[in-house]
C-alpha cells in the first residue's frame, strides 16, 4: 500500500465511501433557495446568496430546527425535489461518494399541501438519474418526531404504493420528550412492511442514553443515527459493537449543535471496534460535505491513514446494500489504497 503517513485532504476525497446520514432538505444552499423562491413565488426575508447565508444561525438542535424548516417553503412541485437532489449527488460524487441512502422528510411537505408522489417520485427520479453520476442513490422516509404518531403511522401508509422506491425508514426531528418508543408500533408496522429502520439518537439530548437503550432493546434497529453518546454506557457500546450495527456519526454537525464535535468519543468508538461512520447530516447549514467531515475528524481526532480507510470500510459494511454490492464497493476501497500514489 502506498497510503500516506497521515491522511491528506486530497487522499480523504478521492477515497470511495457511502454517506448514509445525510437529509435532502439540509443539502438546500442559499442559491438554490433563492432561484426555487423566484420559480414558485415565495416570497423570502432574504434577496441575497449572503443574506440567507447570515440567515444561518444556531446553537443548539432547537435553533437549527427553527431555521431549517421554513427554508423548505420553496420545494413545491416535483421538479424542485429532483433539483434539489440532483444538486446534492452532484456534490457527493466529487466527494468520492459512490453509494447514499438519503433522508427525506414527507410530512415538512405533506403538512404544506404538497403531494407525497410529488417529494418521493422527484426525489427518486434524481436517485435513479444518479448512477450517470457514478452514485448508487436510495431513500429513507423519515418521520418527524414532533409530530404525532398517527401522523406518522398515515406517512408511513402512504408510503406503500411507493415501497419499491423506498429503502428503510428513519426518526428525525426534536428529540426532546418524543423518545423512540413514542413510534413503536408504526416501526413495528414497518418491519412488517419490509423496510429497514434506524432512528436518530442526537447529541447529547436529555435522555439520550435511555433513547439509545429503547432504539437497540425495545425497537430493534438495523442502524442508529448519531448515538455517540452511547460511549458513556459500556454495557450498550458492547450490544452495538456485538450486532455489528453502524452508528451514523457527523462530526461538524455536531459542533453546530453543541460545544464539541465529539471527536475523541468517535474516535474511540471507532478503535474499539465499533462500526462508525462519517457523514455530512444537514451540509449546506452546516458548511461541509462529507470528505470535509472526515477531513474535520482526521484533524481534531489524529486518525492514521488506516483509520480513515476503516472508516470508509465501515459506510459499506453498515449500509443496506445487497451482499453482491457491499462486496463490490469494498474492493473498490481496496483498489484505490492499492493503486493510490499520492
Amino acid at each position: 500500500m502506498a497510503l500516506p503517513a497521515s491522511p491528506t485532504r486530497e487522499f480523504v476525497t478521492g477515497l470511495p465511501k457511502a454517506e448514509l446520514h445525510l437529509h435532502l432538505e439540509g443539502t438546500l444552499e442559499p442559491d438554490l433557495k433563492l432561484e426555487l423562491a423566484r420559480r414558485n413565488g415565495v416570497e423570502l426575508a432574504q434577496s441575497t446568496v449572503e443574506e440567507v447565508q447570515a440567515s444561518y444561525v444556531f446553537d443548539s438542535l432547537a435553533s437549527f430546527l427553527a431555521v431549517y424548516y421554513p427554508a423548505m417553503d420553496v420545494l413545491v412541485t416535483e421538479q424542485d425535489f429532483y433539483d434539489l437532489a440532483t444538486a446534492y449527488l452532484r456534490r457527493a460524487a466529487a466527494d468520492g461518494v459512490t453509494h447514499v441512502e438519503m433522508f427525506f422528510d414527507p410530512q415538512a411537505h405533506t403538512s404544506r399541501g404538497v403531494p407525497f408522489a410529488d417529494v418521493v417520485n422527484g426525489y427518486h427520479r434524481a436517485a435513479v438519474d444518479g448512477a450517470a453520476l457514478g452514485v448508487d442513490a436510495r431513500l429513507i422516509l423519515c418521520f418527524l418526531r414532533d409530530f404525532s404518531a398517527e401522523s406518522a403511522a398515515e406517512t408511513l401508509e402512504a408510503s406503500v404504493p411507493f415501497a419499491d422506491k423506498i429503502l428503510g425508514v428513519g426518526l428525525d426531528s426534536d428529540e426532546r420528550e418524543n423518545p423512540p418508543s413514542k413510534f413503536g408500533a408504526v416501526f413495528a408496522r414497518a418491519r412488517e412492511l419490509g423496510y429497514r429502520l434506524t432512528m436518530h439518537c442526537d447529541i447529547d439530548q436529555v435522555g439520550s442514553i435511555e433513547n439509545i437503550r429503547q432504539v437497540l432493546e425495545d425497537i430493534g434497529v438495523d442502524r442508529i443515527d448519531h448515538g455517540t453518546n452511547v460511549v458513556e454506557d459500556p454495557a450498550l457500546v458492547e450490544v452495538v459493537r456485538e450486532r455489528g450495527l453502524g452508528l451514523t456519526c457527523c462530526p461538524v454537525s455536531n459542533s453546530f449543535v453543541t460545544d464539541d464535535m465529539k471527536a475523541t468519543e468517535i474516535a474511540q468508538l471507532l478503535r474499539a471496534g465499533v462500526k462508525v461512520t462519517v457523514n455530512s447530516d444537514d451540509p449546506a447549514y452546516f458548511g461541509g460535505y462529507v470528505a470535509e467531515n472526515y477531513v474535520a475528524l482526521v484533524e481534531k481526532a489524529g486518525l492514521t491513514s488506516e483509520e480513515v480507510v476503516t472508516l470508509a470500510k465501515n459506510s459499506f459494511e453498515a449500509s443496506w446494500v445487497s451482499d453482491a454490492d457491499r462486496a463490490r464497493f469494498l474492493a473498490e476501497v481496496d483498489a484505490y489504497v492499492e493503486g493510490y500514489a499520492g
